[in-house]
C-alpha cells in the first residue's frame, strides 16, 4: 500500500512557486476577483455609459455623446499608465499631489502591490498608517485603479453632453485627470492628508463621484446651457438603450464596490448585496414617488433612481446598515430634480 500524503499538503493548484508567474505571495483567488471586477468596472463606462448617454439624449447629439464617453476611457487609460498613476498612489510630492511617473516598467508591475507608497512616521519613529499589500501584482493594481479614474472622467462628460465640443472635450479629459482626479484620489487612498486624518471612502463615493460631480457642475455653469428649445423638449432618442446602458451600469457596479476590499473576502460580498439591495430601492422609491405625485412611472426617473442609489451606497457599502441612511439620501435628491423640471 502506498503512504497517503501529508495532512497539511495542498494541491498543486493552490501551491506557490508553480510557476515563475506565480510567486509565494500571489493569491490566485485574490487576483483572478480584483482583475474581474476591474473587467465590470471598465464595463460601466464602455460599452454601459457609451449606450446611455448615446440614447439618452435628442438623436441629433446620439454618436457625439457616446463617442465622448469612449474618448474619454481611451484617453484616461494611457494617462494614467504614463503620469497618472504615479501622481495618484505613487510617492510624495505634496500633501494632496504624488510624484507623476510612468507606471510601465516590468519590475514595478509584477511586484506585490501596496498602497500607500510613502510611509508616514509618528514622532516616536513607529509607523502610523501601515501599508495595504494585497495578495497580487502592481499591474493588477494600477488597472484597478485605473477604470476609477475613467469612470469619473465619463461620469463628468454626463454633465456636459450637447454642451461641449468634441475637440475642447479632448482637452479636457487629461487636463481634468491630471490637476483634479489625481489630487483627491492621493489625498484619500495615496497616503495623502486626508488619508492621515482619518477620513475614509469606501469606494469612490467622494475621489470619484463627489469629484466628478462638482466638476460637472463647473464645467456646464462655464460652458452655458443648452438652447431654450432643447431645455424645454430634450427627449431620450432610444429609451430601450437607456434602459441596456443602465442595466450595465447597474450590474458592473458589483466590481466597483465589490473589488475595494482588494480581496475576495466577506467584506467584498457584503458590499456587493449592499450595493444591489440600495439600487433596487431606489429605483423602486423613485418609480412610486413618480407615480404619486405625477399620476404615472417615469423610465428616466426609474434610471435616475437607480443610479442615485448607486452612487450614494458607494461611500459605505461594506458596512451592513449604511444603505438604510440612502433612503434619505435620494428622496432629497428626487426632490431637488423634480423641482428643476419644474
Amino acid at each position: 500500500m502506498g503512504s497517503s500524503p501529508p495532512v497539511n499538503s495542498l494541491p498543486v493548484a493552490y501551491q506557490a512557486w508553480t510557476s515563475l508567474a506565480v510567486p509565494d505571495w500571489l493569491n490566485k483567488g485574490d487576483n483572478a476577483w480584483q482583475m474581474i471586477s476591474a473587467t465590470l468596472v471598465g464595463i460601466q463606462s464602455m460599452p454601459g455609459l457609451v449606450i446611455l448617454y448615446g440614447s439618452i439624449v435628442k438623436k441629433k447629439w446620439a454618436v457625439n455623446s457616446a463617442f465622448m464617453a469612449l474618448y474619454a476611457f481611451a484617453a484616461v487609460s494611457i494617462c494614467w499608465a504614463t503620469w497618472a498613476y504615479k501622481m495618484s498612489f505613487g510617492e510624495k510630492l505634496l500633501p494632496f499631489w504624488g510624484k507623476a511617473g510612468p507606471a510601465l516598467g516590468q519590475k514595478f508591475l509584477i511586484k506585490q502591490a501596496a498602497l500607500p507608497a510613502t510611509t508616514h512616521y509618528f514622532s516616536n519613529g513607529g509607523v502610523e498608517t501601515a501599508e495595504i499589500e494585497p495578495y497580487y501584482p502592481m499591474a493588477t493594481m494600477v488597472w484597478f485603479q485605473c477604470v476609477f479614474a475613467a469612470i469619473a472622467v465619463v461620469l463628468l462628460a454626463g454633465s456636459v453632453l450637447a454642451r461641449m465640443n468634441f475637440k475642447a472635450w479632448m482637452m479636457f479629459v487629461p487636463l481634468w485627470l491630471t490637476f483634479s482626479y489625481t489630487v483627491g484620489a492621493f489625498s484619500l487612498w495615496g497616503g495623502g492628508f486626508l488619508f492621515h486624518w482619518g477620513v475614509m471612502d469606501y469606494s469612490g463615493g467622494y475621489v470619484i463621484h463627489l469629484s466628478s460631480g462638482i466638476a460637472g457642475f463647473t464645467a456646464a455653469y462655464w460652458v452655458g446651457p443648452r438652447s431654450k428649445k432643447d431645455r424645454e423638449r430634450f427627449p431620450p432618442n432610444n429609451v430601450l438603450l437607456t434602459l441596456a446602458g443602465a442595466g450595465l451600469l447597474w450590474l458592473g457596479w458589483a466590481g466597483f464596490n465589490g473589488g475595494d476590499p482588494y480581496s475576495a473576502n466577506t467584506d467584498s460580498s457584503m458590499a456587493v448585496l449592499n450595493t444591489n439591495i440600495c439600487a433596487a430601492t431606489s429605483l423602486l422609491v423613485w418609480t412610486w414617488l413618480d407615480v404619486i405625485f405625477f399620476k404615472k412611472p417615469s423610465v428616466i426617473g426609474a434610471v435616475q433612481g437607480m443610479i442615485t442609489g448607486l452612487v450614494c451606497i458607494t461611500p459605505g457599502a461594506g458596512n451592513y446598515y449604511y444603505y438604510c441612511l440612502s433612503i434619505l439620501y435620494f428622496t432629497i435628491q428626487y426632490y431637488t430634480l423634480r423641482q428643476q423640471e419644474r
